[in-house]
């Protein structure tokens, strides 16, 4: 019996001894960058993880590719670059800005926690009291210093996190007298996954909680 006991506990110690030289492997988080395509290069955005509703409508979105072929129908100098309007992917002009598609987003609006800075990614609106969010239409703020007199008003879902050489060029790019580009401006919108790692190389980012 002495022997068998003897035998197990060394059995017990050469299989501890092989799981310490063989651990299993730690999967990194991974999370969600879209990626802004463009002819005047790339995008990559941050969604805000306490805009709840409006980060998850937005990886909807582009995970069904409701983006891609959609317009920036509006750029104002040194303001902001607007786009996501699925009427834009038309050859009607006139109406451009004012489709979606077809609900709203509840508000998701604390200063506290973002603010409309330089690289501020918020949703368009129309006029309603409760400050819902157009489903799908989103702007890029380009003005140096933000544009903070859109806070309390304009929920804060993003932020460029990388390209904002290329939201500055689409903002100069000649327009009419309605701020729409004289030649469309078409994107195509792409998720990502990346560890923070990757984030943190690639992009120069690494507030994860943001």
């Amino acid at each position: 019996m002495k022997t068998i006991f003897t035998c197990a506990i060394l059995s017990f110690i050469i299989l501890m001894a092989c799981k310490d030289k063989n651990p299993k492997p730690l999967v990194e988080t991974k999370e969600e960058i879209i990626q802004i395509k463009t002819s005047f290069g790339d995008m990559y955005m941050w969604l805000n993880k306490k805009t709840l509703k409006h980060r998850a409508n937005y990886i909807k979105l582009a995970n069904d590719q409701f983006y891609d072929s959609t317009t920036f129908h509006r750029c104002v100098n040194n303001f902001v670059i607007q786009g996501g309007d699925p009427l834009s992917k038309d050859k009607i002009t006139t109406n451009d800005g004012t489709g979606g598609p077809g609900y709203l987003i509840d508000a998701e609006i604390d200063t506290s926690n973002y603010k409309h800075d330089y690289g501020a990614v918020g949703t368009a609106r129309d006029n309603n009291p409760e400050k819902k969010s157009n489903g799908s239409q989103f702007y890029i703020v380009t003005q140096t210093g933000g544009a903070h007199f859109l806070d309390n008003n304009y929920t804060v879902f993003g932020k460029i996190i990388k390209g904002m050489d290329v939201a500055l060029t689409i903002d100069k790019q000649p327009k009419n007298s309605s701020d729409r580009p004289t030649t469309n401006i078409y994107m195509d919108v792409n998720l990502l996954y990346k560890t923070h790692k990757e984030i943190s190389d690639e992009y120069g980012f690494s507030d994860f909680e943001w």
